[in-house]
């Protein structure tokens, strides 16, 4: 770094603002060389060459002993001020390269927030604890909206995508599973089909879903018609309601397994419908440090 003397015209170097300070500061050439880590002449030269840049003296030289000039006095409080900014501005950049401040905002959908990212959440602020972490949720085409945007850093979004100004990284791909009571007895099969649940009182997700759309398939395909006894929008909500024998709830079985308890068991379902999530930003952008340090701390698959 370096500022531009208003007099030659020459940039005053970081290295030799540092000495002149230190020099003024200690009384000596020798104290401030030891103070700045320099052999004597080094911060000779460097005082020599300051003086040189700037087109006067900064101190008289009086029996061996330096003894500030009025230009040099006025020029060290300005000195002073510049190097206390260009302090500030080093330490801030270490802290940013440290992860000891920033803010990352992410959006993700609230199932996911729920069931796998609490432990991520939790280990992230551990390390970088002076980090600022905000978190909105929302559905998954509010979500797409809010990355295309940059409204936030990144996100967690279900998969298909179907926009081409997102990127995406599949962080988290599952199959869907039956949670129910422990004592029902379709727990007794280690797999559970769609005609299998001919009658069967039922906990599915919304209409609309494109999930919803699959478990419909698949029952029309097998000839059955589901019995839903109540529609929910969250994973959470399914499972809470499985445990209580309301139905048999059909879900994403990675995010189940968030809230499958003493009372309840998880049961694949047949046949195979996937659930693909991916760590999502703009096309516009880089994914930020903060960001992909997030992201390092997602268990794999």
């Amino acid at each position: 770094m370096a500022l531009v003397s208003a007099g030659a015209r020459r940039p005053i170097r970081l290295r030799a603002m540092r000495a002149f300070r230190a020099i003024l500061q200690q009384g000596s050439v020798t104290a401030a060389a030891r103070t700045l880590g320099l052999t004597q002449p080094a911060a000779s030269r460097l005082l020599a060459q300051l003086e040189q840049d700037l087109g006067f003296e900064l101190f008289h030289r009086d029996r061996g002993r330096l003894v500030p000039t009025a230009d040099g006095l006025m020029l060290y409080e300005e000195v002073e001020r510049a190097l206390d900014n260009v302090d500030r501005v080093q330490d801030m950049a270490r802290d940013i390269s440290d992860f000891r401040v920033g803010h990352l905002r992410l959006v993700a959908p609230p199932s996911f927030l729920e069931a796998i990212l609490p432990d991520v959440i939790a280990a992230f602020l551990d390390q970088y604890p002076r980090v600022h972490l905000s978190i909105d949720s929302h559905g998954v085409e509010t979500a797409k909206g809010m990355i295309a945007a940059r409204a936030v850093d990144a996100g967690f979004v279900k998969l298909p995508l179907n926009r081409d100004d997102l990127d995406a990284r599949t962080v988290l791909v599952s199959e869907t599973a039956c949670v129910l009571p422990s004592d029902h007895p379709l727990a007794a099969l280690p797999e559970i089909t769609a005609q299998d649940l001919k009658n069967t009182p039922l906990v599915l997700l919304g209409q609309g879903r494109r999930f919803r759309s699959q478990v419909e398939a698949a029952f029309a395909e097998a000839g059955v018609a589901p019995r839903v006894r109540v529609e929910t929008h969250t994973v959470a909500s399914s499972c809470a309601l499985a445990a209580r024998g309301v139905g048999i709830a059909i879900v994403n079985e990675r995010l189940a397994q968030a809230y499958v308890r003493d009372r309840t068991v998880l049961r694949r379902f047949s046949p195979a419908i996937l659930h693909e999530y991916a760590f999502v930003v703009s096309n516009s952008v880089k994914p930020s440090r903060l960001a992909e340090a997030f992201l390092g701390l997602l268990p794999a698959g």
